[in-house]
């Protein structure tokens, strides 16, 4: 063999089977991004459970030539598209997402004053507002009811409506709901500050009312029972929720629920990662509409927080118990993170001023809600 051939067969295998010759300013630009998510992950400890595996997931697949999306000429999907397509494509993942967080929620304090279903509900006024600004920007009925839930700062409800009306917006919708819920501790106390008093931050509530076995083991069945029956598009994600709320509270299924909550849903949670990070390829995340949904997302977010408080402020004019306005921000659903933002605010006003269980009430009703929410789109252009 020449060297002119040995030459052109050791260039040939260079461009057809490495990536050098394929590198593209866009990709470092996405291995920056993902790089960006991990240090948050684990620099900070920003959401690291999904931050982690959804930053390596932006990392990995912008290395060119990559077999990990594709699918090759007999059909075989490729690793991670297989997580993409049998676990979020076909709402899988959500839904057992859902089934892990109900196994891991106490509803007492919800239940304990059933008023923060309300706040819960006024919460998602950034979803509706963000729905209608969305249209104006180009984006069609289905992509402004999947942007416009991002508000809610709930992951896997985000996930589950994107993948029924917006697919080809699921990467850059759910790094936004995560990066939101992620930065819920820097986003929201401006917001709260702004929109109290210092003696609207001082309000003490009572302490809640002990909530009985029974109770706890009827609601469960009572929501799951109500929404499939008022929102059905919405019962395989609140349907999976208050299972896993029911296998908590029942008792006889203390493996089945430890399961739920442990080792099942830290599985799903690499796969979910992995799945959304691998679909954020700089061919589709640096465009114009991924960079609209970031900032439609962050308006989103801090109008729902204004919704909570808002709302918290009108139902204290024809309340003679007062409610803390503070538990308002904790309406969206980015459960527990919310909560603990309106302890610390309410503390650096009063420090022997504890809200953390009133404010869980208003947190689990923004999951609710949010879930309700995304039942009512998917009812309208499902």
């Amino acid at each position: 063999m020449s060297w002119d051939k040995f030459i052109d067969i050791l260039s040939t295998i260079l461009y057809t089977q490495t990536g050098l010759f394929h590198l593209h300013y866009k990709l470092v630009i996405m291995w920056g991004i993902g790089l960006l998510f991990v240090y948050l992950a684990v620099a900070k400890k920003y959401e690291p459970l999904l931050l982690l595996p959804i930053g390596f997931g932006i990392f990995i697949v912008n290395f060119p030539l990559t077999p990990l999306m594709g699918v090759d000429a007999s059909g075989k999907r490729e690793l991670i598209n297989i997580f993409y397509h049998y676990g979020v494509e076909w709402e899988v993942i959500p839904c057992i997402i859902f089934l892990g967080l109900g196994a891991m929620t106490d509803f007492g304090p919800l239940i304990a004053n059933p008023k923060t279903l309300i706040v819960g509900a006024g919460a998602q006024l950034g979803v509706f507002v963000t729905f209608l600004g969305v249209l104006f920007c180009g984006f069609t009925l289905k992509e402004a009811a999947s942007v416009g839930i991002i508000g809610g700062a709930d992951g896997p409800t985000t996930i589950y409506l994107t993948a029924k009306l917006a697919p080809n917006l699921l990467g850059p919708n759910a790094l936004a709901a995560y990066s939101y819920m992620a930065m819920v501790p820097l986003i929201q106390p401006p917001i709260m500050k702004l929109l109290t008093s210092q003696e609207e931050r001082k309000i003490v509530m009572k302490q809640l009312r002990p909530v009985s076995k029974r109770e706890k083991i009827f609601f469960p069945l009572m929501v799951a029972g109500v929404t499939s029956l008022l929102i059905p598009a919405v019962t395989p994600l609140m349907g999976m929720f208050m299972l896993g709320n029911f296998m908590r509270e029942s008792g006889v299924v203390d493996r089945l629920a430890g399961t739920a909550q442990s080792s099942l849903m830290n599985i799903v949670t690499i796969f979910l990662g992995l799945s959304v990070g691998a679909t954020m390829h700089a061919e589709k995340f640096l465009t114009a509409k991924p960079l609209l949904i970031f900032s439609f997302g962050l308006v989103d977010f801090a109008i729902c927080t204004v919704g909570g408080i808002t709302t918290v402020k009108i139902m204290n004019l024809f309340s003679k118990e007062k409610l803390n306005p503070l538990i308002g921000s904790a309406g969206v659903s980015a459960v527990p993170m919310a909560a603990r933002v309106s302890q610390m605010v309410g503390q650096q006003e009063d420090p022997h001023n504890f809200l953390l269980m009133h404010a869980i009430g208003p947190n689990l009703a923004g999951v609710i809600g949010s879930a309700s929410a995304a039942g009512m789109f998917i009812a309208m252009f499902g």
